[in-house]
């Protein structure tokens, strides 16, 4: 178990991962995303776990605080080359605490299986990851906005995942923390966003009722794609396998859609529930 340092270190991972980014053929854009955040000041306060240093088979980013309760805010994402050495990873108590809960993000996590029934060990899975590759989003030149933190309650009203206060609290620290987009009405109100989170992931992307289907998802996805371009970071998300409106959008702007499983692992050991 290796903790890397801050600096020159890291940098080299960033370029290791850089030079793979582009091709996306698995889930390693996360763990990119977070070690970009890393090198750029770390705002979530993340580290970087390896299963050895420098040659190393099994990456894992993790905050360095954490709340023992608060899986939103424990988000932790891994990439491997070899299984084995993941779950090696995975299962020293030096890399993961498992007597907090946490949420893991990552490839396809049959390793999963191999751990004790320790707590709830909920999982959702998002099939299609999606990459932009050219340079450029299309603009439009449209008045757009940022989110506030006074706006995090109507955003964690909209999330379909969970809507309480440990996920008020996640939403929150997105919003005050890292790049976000949003639509406004003529009173200021906020008519449709998109979030990015600790691992340079868009997230959280929603349109009112009343305002969906009326392409306002394009200008706020083009504000947002154009910030984290800025950053260097390259551009993804994740879609549920059966929304097809959410694909074809994505499709339209230049999005490529991959046959890639985006597992997300929620867990709760037995005496925090």
């Amino acid at each position: 178990l290796q903790v890397p340092a801050e600096g020159a270190e890291i940098r080299g991972q960033t370029e290791v991962y850089g030079e793979l980014v582009p091709l996306m053929n698995d889930m390693r854009g996360k763990v990119c995303g977070a070690v970009m955040h890393i090198n750029r000041g770390n705002p979530a306060q993340h580290e970087v776990v390896v299963d050895s240093w420098p040659e190393f088979k099994a990456v894992l980013t993790r905050p360095r605080k954490e709340d023992n309760r608060d899986y939103y805010a424990n988000l932790h994402a891994a990439f491997y080359r070899e299984e084995d050495a993941c779950r090696t990873l995975l299962e020293n108590k030096d890399a993961v605490d498992w007597d907090k809960a946490f949420q893991l993000q990552g490839k396809a996590w049959a390793l999963a299986i191999s751990f004790p029934p320790l707590g709830d060990f909920g999982k959702f899975q998002k099939p299609v990851c999606s990459l932009k590759s050219t340079t450029w989003l299309r603009i439009e030149p449209l008045h757009l906005g940022t989110l506030s933190l006074c706006d995090a309650p109507l955003v964690n009203d909209s999330w379909a995942f969970a809507s309480n206060d440990r996920s008020l609290r996640y939403l929150r620290s997105l919003i005050e923390i890292f790049p976000n987009a949003c639509l406004l009405d003529q009173k200021g109100q906020p008519v449709a966003w998109c979030l990015s989170d600790a691992i340079g992931c868009m997230t959280h992307a929603y349109a009112l009722p009343e305002y969906q289907g009326k392409g306002h998802m394009k200008t706020v996805f083009q504000a947002l794609g154009r910030k984290l371009h800025t950053k260097g970071f390259a551009l993804y998300g994740t879609v549920l396998p059966e929304n097809q409106n959410s694909k074809k959008f994505l499709i339209s702007q230049g999005f490529h859609l991959l046959s890639l499983r985006n597992y997300v692992l929620l867990f709760t050991p037995n005496h925090l529930k």
